[in-house]
């Protein structure tokens, strides 16, 4: 006789010891393995969860943890942007044992909820173009692409790419 086992996915907020270290960490190991992105990659990582840790308004700005069976598998965040009206999505990622289930869907549209929410009128974010599936996210949810930049900032040639999104 088998049991079928329930499956928990879950997006709570960041607020428990480790979150921001795990961030850090899943970001720095996963991008390694995946793109070969070494320690300049996770030091800008480590940088933008340091200075949301250190000063970020929960009013406006919020992160987020994906939990897959009371594990963390993924992240976002939302961010003041430019200008008073924008906000800005950041780090998003889904560890690949977690990819399939709608789970990066799920954090992308709690984070556009909560921008939403707080008021803003526009959100943006940057990535790179070999982030397809997070990519497919974007405009999905109606996110277009606003400017294209070539960079080697992690020691490969990429190409940075700008989205924006009306809310």
């Amino acid at each position: 006789m088998s049991v079928d086992r329930v499956v928990s996915m879950e997006i709570r907020q960041l607020d428990r010891p480790g979150d921001l270290g795990w961030v850090v960490q899943a970001h720095g190991e996963l991008y390694a393995a995946e793109y070969g992105w070494g320690m300049e990659y996770e030091a800008l990582i480590a940088q933008i969860v340091a200075d949301f840790g250190k000063d970020h308004d929960p009013a406006t700005e919020r992160a987020w943890i994906a939990e897959h069976d009371g594990e963390r598998v993924g992240s976002i965040f939302c961010v003041r942007g430019p200008d008073e009206g924008t906000a800005k999505l950041r780090l998003l990622l889904l560890h690949p044992s977690s990819r399939g289930h709608g789970l990066g869907a799920r954090l992308v549209d709690t984070c556009l909820a909560f921008a939403r929410e707080a008021g803003y009128k526009r959100m943006v974010l940057w990535t790179n173009d070999p982030l397809v599936a997070a990519r497919h996210i974007y405009l999905a949810r109606g996110f277009k692409l606003t400017s294209e930049e070539p960079h080697n900032l992690w020691g490969e040639d990429l190409l940075g790419q700008y989205y924006e999104l009306e809310l």
